[in-house]
């Protein structure tokens, strides 16, 4: 073969391989498929996809790991964050420490804002909690060995950390998880705990607790010196026996010692410092044996190691004879003179209710139960301003007393019971008194907020004549024929009702005469209301009252003609309440809250409560005003039923109501500044001998009419949405030119008759 041939050869051979012709080609292909063999052999092996198939397991597991870790620490992050964006605010006045006693204060009526020895507020009557020893005293009076001994026994580096020790707090975790329990809080913290009450102890609660109290440990000293710090921890600190409350250092010195703090020896303040991790279990009263060992072995050598005291104190106050006297009685300063608590004497009426008030606000506002809250203001340090006119309760006081006031001649036995009330336009109460003889005991029964009585034809204003004139369905001068509406009686079957009732009973007495809708109200008959609530129905009348003027004794068989009509109401009405529905009539229509407190502090300082401005309208201003002047008829007509209590010099605009049988006797006034009203009956519901007693609006002059005639507002003002004008008495329509007989009548702008032609 010639050379040619053999490069032709070669050159298939290169095509045919794709690789070049030297010699590698065979190798190349030989070490693939060995590759190739052994691969197959690798992945045939079930040892390498076991490790494949762990080790893709394994990396899973860690990526979920660290991404959940990821998840949990930007969680736990915000979660702390915002606790850190909570309001952690601690007021460490003196504030801090409840008094034990709770001032009820009202208005100084001789208050002169210029003179600086003037009182604003005087004190009412005061409530003390006698099983709570608190008193406040300032850090510069706590010797500096007592100071010390709470220190050193409680938070030995307190004048050094920022208001957590976390090195304690950490000691406390890892003996915790051992099974020893240890606090790990900084004397700031159980500053802390004591003031909020935040003492959680277990579970998520506890966690969220201490994260909270941490971050208000190092806002506390930031805005607070130690010493203020302190201050307030040795005034807040419980150091109770379990049947006393004793709380901070002076109480304790007191009870324990019958010294003032002051006074404190080495071993005395030793002796309270080592109380407080069980106070009721380590007190020197009640457990002196517990309470040496730890004063001794704890205490004083915490206050010794630490250089506080030299070592000849340390042996003194080791061998030192506590006497301890433990006697509740002993106060070696005092708020209030102790004599004079106890010489206060029972409470009074308007002292009665203010108490039920305060104690349903704070259960309100701290979310307790009614005996929780009891508790709570009888604890002491609250401020409870009322609305009480001294001078006038004082004077009602005396005037409901007064058998004169009542009776028509002398009684040999007088057993008429009578309750009283005042409040201003805004549903203050002013003075209110719930029986006539001197009262004898607290918190006893009232015949003002809790007898129910029927109000009698005093519902009339408020369940019918309102409402109606508010839906424009009468005016001042509508003329209405007395004589009875038809409804079903037990039977189901047809009756006339309503009669008229009288002095001689009840009859079928209608005289079918027409009389304007202001003599109907002045005359009370008792047909034009029945007529007004057959067109709005008793539903309606009854959903008014309650509602709108906030009747709270309605049940659901009062949604019927009697209840709303003439007052037969199932249990009655308060008279507090029958009153208080009265001030729309003498404040443009607006009902507000009935209330004996204008305003209720905390031992800090804090407004819990405050009566604020708010009401509802529950009438427009026109038809308050429109029936003002028709209840200003039944005062000064002859025959209106309140010509008895009419005034001299002041306005009055008023209403009587007599239930069934004469056995309730109501009279609701509204002068210009007050509305107020009395009730008179018997314990045991009788007909009242009306011969032996005064005329019931007699019975309210004689115990208001005095305080009304002084009033400074002598009348009502017309607003501009009230008409006046002269009507015909025939049609009761405006009066016209050939109109013989007219008076004045007051109209809603929005709801004015038209002219009367004349032809009568």
């Amino acid at each position: 073969m010639d050379r040619k041939d053999r490069n032709d050869s070669r050159k298939k051979a290169s095509g045919a391989s794709g690789k070049k012709p030297d010699g590698k080609a065979g190798a190349v292909r030989s070490s693939a498929a060995v590759k190739k063999k052994k691969k197959k052999r690798r992945s045939d092996n079930p040892a390498v996809r076991i490790l494949k198939v762990f080790g893709t397991l394994v990396l899973s597991v860690f990526l979920i790991v660290i991404i959940t870790g990821c998840i949990f620490a930007t969680a736990l992050t915000i979660y702390i964050l915002n606790f850190a964006d909570t309001d952690i605010s601690i007021n460490l006045d003196r504030g801090v420490v409840s008094s034990n006693i709770t001032k009820f204060l009202y208005k100084n009526p001789d208050y002169d804002p210029d003179d600086e020895n003037s009182e604003e507020y005087l004190i009412y009557y005061a409530l003390k909690n006698r099983q709570k020893k608190v008193m406040w005293v300032d850090l510069s009076e706590i010797p500096q060995h007592t100071q010390d001994a709470f220190v050193y026994t409680e938070d030995e580096r307190f004048m050094a950390h920022d208001g957590v020790d976390f090195k304690r707090t950490f000691a406390a975790i890892v003996k915790t998880i051992l099974g020893t329990q240890e606090g790990g809080s900084t004397i700031t913290q159980q500053t802390i705990k004591n003031i909020t009450g935040d003492d959680a102890r277990s579970g998520a609660e506890s966690v969220e607790r201490k994260i909270r109290e941490i971050f208000r440990a190092f806002n506390v000293e930031k805005v607070y010196t130690k010493d203020d710090i302190l201050q307030a921890y040795l005034n807040i600190i419980p150091l109770g026996d379990g049947s006393q409350d004793i709380i901070g250092i002076q109480a304790a010195a007191n009870y324990y010692f019958g010294k003032d703090v002051t006074e404190l020896t080495i071993a005395e303040s030793a002796s309270l410092a080592a109380m407080t991790k069980s106070p009721a279990n380590t007190n020197p009263l009640t457990n002196p044996d517990r309470n040496k060992e730890r004063r001794n072995k704890y205490s004083l050598k915490q206050m010794y190691d630490n250089g506080r005291i030299s070592e000849d104190e340390y042996e003194a106050a080791l061998e030192e004879e506590l006497v301890v006297t433990g006697d509740p009685d002993f106060s070696s300063r005092q708020d209030i003179d102790e004599e004079d608590l106890d010489n206060q004497g029972p409470t009074s009426y308007f002292m009665d209710d203010a108490i039920d008030q305060a104690i349903d606000e704070i259960s309100e506002r701290r979310g307790i139960d009614y005996e929780e809250a009891r508790a709570e203001l009888y604890g002491g340090g609250y401020n409870v301003y009322l609305t009480v006119d001294i001078q006038m309760q004082e004077k009602i006081e005396k005037e409901m007393r007064d058998p004169t006031n009542f009776q028509s001649y002398p009684l040999a036995e007088d057993e008429l019971l009578s309750g009283f009330i005042a409040m201003d336009y805004e549903g203050n109460v002013k003075a209110t008194v719930g029986g006539r003889t001197e009262k004898t005991d607290s918190l006893g029964w009232s015949n003002v907020s809790d007898a129910q009585r029927s109000p009698g034809s005093c519902i009339k204003p408020i369940a019918s004549y309102a409402p109606a004139l508010e839906q424009d369905l009468m005016t001042y001068s509508t003329l209405f024929t007395d004589k009875p509406i038809t409804i079903k009686d037990d039977s189901g079957k047809d009756k006339k009702w309503p009669v008229n009732y009288s002095e001689t009973g009840s009859s079928e007495n209608w005289s079918y005469n027409q009389y304007t809708t202001w003599q109907m109200l002045a005359k009370s008959l008792n047909t034009a209301p029945a007529q007004l609530i057959q067109q709005m129905t008793p539903a309606y009348s009854y959903n008014f009252l309650k509602e709108k003027l906030d009747i709270s004794t309605l049940k659901e068989t009062d949604i019927d003609y009697s209840p709303v009509t003439v007052g037969g109401l199932t249990t009655g009405t308060k008279l507090e309440e029958l009153v208080g529905a009265y001030m729309i009539f003498g404040n443009g229509g607006k009902k507000y809250e009935i209330t004996y407190i204008s305003r209720i502090e905390d031992a800090e300082g804090n407004i819990i409560f405050e009566k604020n401005d708010g009401y509802k309208q529950a009438i427009s201003e026109s038809t308050a005003y429109v029936m003002n002047r028709m209840m200003r008829q039944a005062v000064n007509q002859e025959q209106g039923t309140a010509r008895y209590a009419r005034l001299n010099n002041t306005v009055l605009a008023a209403k009587t109501g007599t239930s069934s049988e004469w056995k309730d006797l109501s009279f609701v006034g509204c002068t210009p500044d007050y509305v107020s009203g009395v009730w008179i009956g018997f314990d045991q519901q009788e007909t009242i001998p009306t011969g032996e007693y005064q005329n019931i609006g007699a019975i309210w002059k004689n115990i208001f009419g005095d305080i009304a005639e002084t009033e400074e507002t002598k009348d009502f003002e017309m607003p501009d949405t009230v008409v006046e004008a002269r009507y015909c008495t025939k049609t009761g329509l405006l009066a016209g030119n050939n109109c013989g007989s007219t008076e004045v009548g007051y109209y809603k702008q929005t709801n004015v008759p038209g002219y009367c032609s004349g032809r009568h």
